[in-house]
């Protein structure tokens, strides 16, 4: 491809032109990863559920009066719901119960959804207070603040920061205490996608070291669906049905979803690499605003791949738009067809998470994005829903250049293009590489360890170790949660303890109690005297770098005494022991300190 683009320097607010053979700015800093995840979505109430509906073709669009009666003003009878609005943990968010009753209901959403993509990512959220950590939200209507502010004798002030959407970013910044930028974006039904490409330029330029991109949508008044109606937008089928044929319009749906991205370094876990994003707009048409352009659509996916310098016809899928209106879908399929099939020896794999949950507007991409994760995490591309015949006018599909998923299908990793386009004619495609699941296990053999965690619930945390106990083995998870433990006692009350791996078919030993805490307590710690030592002690915590490097460090002070502590330690002879005083102190003395340096680095 011939498309330049233009160079963006550090030091510079010009552009300055570059050629195809040119690197970009930005390649030769770190890569940028998706480390966590969270979301609600129809029917289910976080992102294991969604892929475990997905990947088995379910619809998780119901006809149902849990917003307005089915057909009510005439409005189509089904649509995506979210389930239990009305339940927020007002005190652990700090939010008083004043405020969380004027307070728009895709924000409470939005930190719950935060939060869970902090610690999806392993981290602790407490120790990211005061870090430069950006925020960048994807939302387009608060339908709340109208409903709150018609009569005049109820108004307050807390709808102001609760409704308006500037709030819906600095209220999560504010609640968690990041200091990075913090905005919200609204270019329709490519807001959170925009977002996420926002946020990667914002740690490609140093603005910040992370990102939390989020996305909202909820339907709550049947007026505002009645406008997208009267427009000519809406499907009375009830589907998206995305590239048939018989598809009209769309079907509107809710959903509120989150992710954590990162420089790779930093990563506790990867789930993709973000390897470049990149919006443009259509300008004037004929046609009106409305109108797609396959030219500008197919433009932006030129420039994207040239300036990542990734072959199109190397993308193995593309997670598309695709909302299942007359023009939208030939638009796209066309103009995706051709810039990734020119030169395809295989069909380009395409398909749309709104044919299984209908259209979250604002919050799409990041519902796309959600379910890329998903195929990746689970190597499966979930099926497309309501795919029965070829669209006419994209004549990819009938002569073999795309291939809708219309059943589960291996997703092997590769590069994975999604798709995300407003309304008004705001365009954005994100490039993800798919992480490589193949690394090696953290130990050769399982060993005894105890596992700490908190919550506000016993529940809460029983639920934890029933995960870790059916995942006894999984290292990587153990290692995720290790960060979660030490949360404040007045935000997570429940601590509990598990002890796996205790040798040959011992179950985990565990327990959860609730401690109540007033003030903060000094932390004392108590070692045995002599006579607690035995041969090879510490071997098995020698596989902790600090509890590792802190021994070395001993034996290397006691050295110009011709003393090896560490050779003593890693000597199975019990004989060094008997009757000999001083291996017996040095030893345990050894241990001790290197149990302080352990614990001192966990945070104690």
């Amino acid at each position: 491809m011939s498309a330049g683009w233009e160079r963006v320097s550090d030091n510079s607010q010009s552009g300055e032109s570059m050629s195809s053979n040119d690197q970009p700015w930005w390649k030769e800093q770190e890569e940028i990863v998706i480390s966590g995840v969270s979301g609600r979505f129809p029917r289910c109430e976080n992102v294991n559920e969604f892929g475990d509906l997905l990947l088995a073709g379910e619809d998780l669009v119901t006809e149902d009066d849990l917003r307005w009666p089915p057909g009510f003003y005439d409005l189509p009878k089904r649509h995506g719901k979210l389930k239990d609005l009305k339940k927020f943990d007002a005190q652990f968010f700090s939010v008083t119960p004043k405020q969380a009753n004027f307070m728009d209901p895709q924000v409470r959403i939005l930190l719950e959804v935060a939060w869970e993509a902090m610690v999806d990512a392993g981290i602790n959220p407490v120790d990211l207070r005061g870090s430069r950590t950006g925020v960048f939200v994807g939302c387009s209507a608060s339908e709340t603040s109208g409903a709150l502010t018609q009569d005049p004798e109820t108004v307050t002030g807390y709808t102001l920061t609760g409704c308006v959407r500037s709030m819906f970013s600095n209220r999560i910044s504010y609640t968690f205490d990041l200091q990075g930028p913090s905005f919200s974006v609204d270019t329709a039904c490519s807001s959170s996608l925009l977002a996420l490409q926002l946020a990667v330029d914002a740690i490609r330029q140093k603005q910040c070291d992370a990102a939390i991109v989020a996305g909202a949508h909820l339907t709550l008044t049947p007026t505002a669906a009645l406008q997208f109606l009267r427009l000519g937008m809406l499907t009375d089928k009830g589907s998206c049905r995305s590239f048939d044929d018989s598809g009209d319009g769309y079907c509107r749906t809710e959903g509120v979803a989150a992710i954590f991205i990162q420089r790779k370094s930093k990563a506790n876990r990867i789930y993709a690499t973000v390897v470049h994003a990149k919006s443009n707009t259509d300008g004037y048409k004929e046609q009106g605003i409305t109108f797609p352009s396959g030219e500008r659509q197919a433009q932006l996916l030129e420039e994207v791949y040239n300036e990542a310098g990734v072959d199109p016809n190397s993308v193995y899928y593309v997670e598309t738009h695709g909302t299942g209106t007359k023009v939208g879908d030939p638009q796209e399929a066309n103009a995706i067809c051709q810039v990734f099939c020119s030169n395809r020896k295989e069909p380009l794999l395409i398909g749309s998470v709104k044919s299984n949950m209908g259209h979250a507007e604002p919050a799409s991409g990041l519902c796309s994005i959600a379910k890329v994760l998903v195929a990746i995490e689970r190597k499966m591309i979930p099926p497309n829903l309501h795919f029965n015949t070829p669209n006419q006018y994209i004549p990819g599909l009938t002569d073999g250049r795309l291939k809708v998923v219309t059943e589960p299908m291996p997703l092997p990793g590769g590069i994975i293009g999604v798709n995300s386009f407003g309304f008004g004619g705001s365009n954005t495609h994100v490039i993800l590489k798919a992480a490589d699941h193949t690394s090696p296990p953290l130990s050769e053999l399982p060993f005894t360890k105890i596992l700490t965690y908190c919550g506000r619930t016993q529940d809460a945390v029983q639920h934890v170790f029933s995960v870790v106990e059916n995942n006894v083995n999984d290292g990587y998870l153990q290692a995720l949660l290790a960060n979660q433990a030490n949360l404040p006692a007045k935000d997570t009350p429940f601590r509990g303890y598990m002890l796996i791996n205790r040798g040959g078919d011992q179950p985990p030993l565990k327990d959860v109690v609730k401690v109540t805490i007033t003030e903060p307590r000094p932390i004392y710690f108590i070692y045995s005297g002599m006579g607690s030592q035995w041969p090879g002690m510490g071997m098995k915590l020698m596989k902790i770098p600090v509890f590792d490097e802190s021994l070395r460090a001993s034996s290397k002070t006691l050295e110009e005494f011709g003393l090896d502590v560490y050779g003593m330690l890693c000597n199975p002879d019990p004989a060094q022991y008997q009757n000999n005083t001083l291996n017996c102190m040095l030893a345990i003395t050894a241990i001790q300190i290197a149990l302080t340096d352990l614990l001192f680095s966990l945070g104690w």
